[in-house]
Parts: structure tokens; sequence; C-alpha cells
């Protein structure tokens, strides 16, 4: 199995300019853009904010604070990272827009107030603008980074999943390859012990302290927010090793999540797996209707593949689950075949004994729009600044990942949310 950082480029025949991103929050801007304007009227109020070192959970939970609310009351379209300056939008209902206009809280700025009729959910956005510079690059090399953008523009971006998606050691999705083969023991070895390099301070101690057998004081090492590996931990020391009814003592989400991740790291082995070929259908491909997402399966790949050419459509690549369609010819033995090298032929994708992942399709290549890359020099130095937007869903680091070819965090900024 491909980790992220082993996954092919589209564009491995351009070098990339290497560079370091969130140097400074300034570095990165996003700007969500709404998938419907407010109508002016209704008994949601609708507040765009602009903010700066939270993520859009804690934004959220300081901003209902501050109006004397609870924070799931807030709605909002997506989570937007800690370490940029993002723009999003928010919304409550039956709250006086003065006392909203008027907030206070450390990171945030009310940059308008409006009305509508519904709360906010998640998705409710068209996607996201971003406008990001590169640090620690030589600028002279924008010509390489332009010839690498342009590459992506016509024939599109690897649609890998992130990181972010894999969580801070990278390993959510081998806790969810072991609960799908029910291998509980080995789920909780990663959940709970093997400790990393980026494991520190009481996180090292208690994952050290279960790898030891030591449930109880694991238990009790674990910072108050790791609430799911107390729970396991202590489920353990109580049942004497249980791993089964210990994992029964972490919450369904975090379940869910892990089996999702392990999802989208085989998908991304298929996408790596047809990297050359991203903007090209076989027949019995089941294509991707862009933008709205309805799929077909492609019977004539001639009469097809001049609507792909054009990124009308593009091929798709499997969240594998139950109701999952599956693609026939090359594309569907391509996908059997993933599975039987990971012993997964017969399994039933089931996450709690009873419910089980729907699964679906995902299009293996998306397009960044209105795109464009400059260079120039500020008071932190030199810097290549790229310009984009992203429709819902699709990853920005994936871009910056073919660009770079070495893509790089600033040794202080927090994952991206």
């Amino acid at each position: 199995m491909l980790s992220v950082d082993q996954l092919p480029f589209l564009t491995s025949a351009i070098p990339g300019v290497g560079g370091v991103i969130k140097q400074r929050p300034e570095d990165f801007v996003v700007d969500e853009v709404p998938l419907y304007e407010a109508s002016g009227s209704g008994t949601h109020v609708y507040f765009r904010i602009e903010k700066v070192g939270l993520p859009t959970t804690q934004a959220v939970q300081e901003i209902a604070r501050a109006l004397g609310r609870q924070k799931y009351e807030i709605g909002y379209a997506g989570l937007k990272d800690a370490d940029a300056v993002t723009r999003q939008t928010l919304s409550l209902e039956h709250v006086d827009p003065a006392r909203v206009e008027a907030l206070s809280v450390p990171g945030v700025k009310v940059l308008s107030v409006s009305r509508h009729t519904n709360k906010l959910k998640l998705g409710h956005h068209r996607g996201n603008r971003f406008t990001i510079k590169l640090r620690q690059v030589d600028a002279g090399r924008v010509d390489d980074a332009r010839s690498i953008l342009d590459v992506l523009m016509r024939r599109g971006v690897p649609n890998y999943f992130g990181p972010q998606r894999f969580g801070v050691r990278g390993d959510t999705w081998e806790i969810g390859r072991a609960l799908v083969r029910k291998d509980f023991d080995e789920a909780l070895a990663v959940m709970l012990g093997r400790p990393s390099p980026v494991d520190r301070g009481k996180i090292l101690e208690a994952r050290q302290l279960f790898d030891r057998g030591e449930y109880d004081a694991a238990a009790a090492a674990w910072p108050y927010m790791y609430r799911n590996e107390r729970r396991a931990c202590r489920e353990l020391a109580r049942t004497r090793g249980k791993a089964f009814k210990a994992l029964r003592a972490v919450d369904q989400q975090a379940r869910r999540f892990y089996i999702s991740a392990f999802q989208s790291m085989l998908f991304n082995q298929i996408v790596a797996r047809r990297i050359e070929t991203l903007d090209t259908l076989m027949a019995g491909d089941l294509a991707w209707r862009h933008p709205q997402g309805a799929v077909f399966r492609v019977e004539d790949v001639a009469k097809e593949q001049p609507r792909c050419d054009a990124f009308e459509i593009s091929p798709t690549g499997p969240l594998f689950g139950h109701r999952m369609t599956e693609p026939d010819g090359e594309p569907g033995r391509m996908e059997r075949g993933l599975l039987e090298e990971e012993n997964l032929g017969g399994v039933e994708w089931l996450e709690d004994g009873k419910r089980r992942t729907p699964g679906g399709r995902r299009p293996l290549r998306f397009k960044p729009h209105d795109a464009g890359v400059t260079a120039g020099r500020d008071d932190a130095g030199d810097y290549i600044e790229v310009t984009f937007f992203l429709e819902s869903g699709c990853y920005a680091t994936t871009v910056l990942r073919e660009i770079t070819k070495s893509l790089r965090v600033a040794p202080d900024a927090a994952e991206e949310s």
C-alpha cells in the first residue's frame, strides 16, 4: 500500500519548485464561496467572518459563548484552517443582528451580516478560493510552477485524499483496515500503542503504557480530549484485555471515521495505478459528470472521450462499500485486484456489526479554476504565489504537492482542518 508520500505525480516530468507553506497566517488565505447568497429576510442571521489562528470549531465555540448560545446552534458550510487567514459564513437563528455585528472574539472579525430562511449545513458552499505563498523558494522557478499548473488545468489534478485525511500520525486508515478485517487487537495496537516519532509528552507516555499492558495507567495518561482512547483503555482493564469490548467503548463516529480513512487510502491506490491515463476513459468505466456528479457507465469510449478531454466528465474510482456500483472491464478488474491484494475479496464492509458502509464513486481528478502563478518579494523574502478556486471536497494541498514535489508545512503551523 502506497503511503501519501509515495503516491506518484501526474507532472513528474517537470521538477518541483519546493517550498514551505504557512510560514505565517497571511501566506495561506482561504475565501469560502457560498452555494447561495443570503436572501435578506428570514429567522436565521448569516454572518461572514474572517478568522486568524483558530480552527472553525474553536471559532464557533468562542462565538457561541460570546452570544450565550450553544455551539451546535451555529451552522457552517465547511471547516477551515487554523494557521491561515480564512473567511467563511456562519448562521444562527433568532439572534439580534446588532449583537452579531458587535461581537468581540479574539482572532475573529465580523465582515458582514444578513438574513436567510435556513441554517447553514456542511456542504452548503461552492468551494474555496485560495491565495497561497510558497516561501523558501527560488522565485526564478516561477515558470516551472506555471508549467505544472498549466498541465493540471488541462489534464486535471489527481484527486488524492490528502495527508490531513489520515491524522497526524498518518495511520487512521490502518485502524480502519483492521476493523474491516475484524482484527480488533491490531486496531487497538495502532490506535493506542506503537509510539511514533510524532508522539510527545503524555501521548507518548500513554502509548508506552498501553504497549506494556498497563491499561489503567494508560487511561489516566491520555490527555482529556482523547476520550475514546481513555474509554478503550479503561474497558481493556475492566475486561482483562478483551479487544472487541474495548472497541465497543469507542464512539460510532470515530469508528466510522477510521473505516472512511481506509476507503480513502484504497481510493488513492486506484488513482496511483491510473495516474498516466488520468484523463483517459476505459471501456466499462463509471464516468462522473462535472459538476453535478451524476455517474454513468461508459459503453462507447470513442464517443465519450471528447467529453473527457473537455473536462465535462472524468473516470471514477471506488469508495468501497455495499452500495457502490462496480465498473466493468479493466477498471473492474483493477478494483477487484486491489481488494484481493488486501485480502478483502469476501469481506462485508461492516462498521458496527449492524451498520454497513454504503460506499460510492469519486472522480479520479479535479480541475482548478481561475488559477495563476506570480513571483514576488516582501519583508519575509522571496515567494511564489499560487491562486486557484477549488470545488467543495478538493484538497489544495494536492495541487501544491504537484507544484512543489516536496511540500512542507512551517514547523509551528498546525495540520489543515
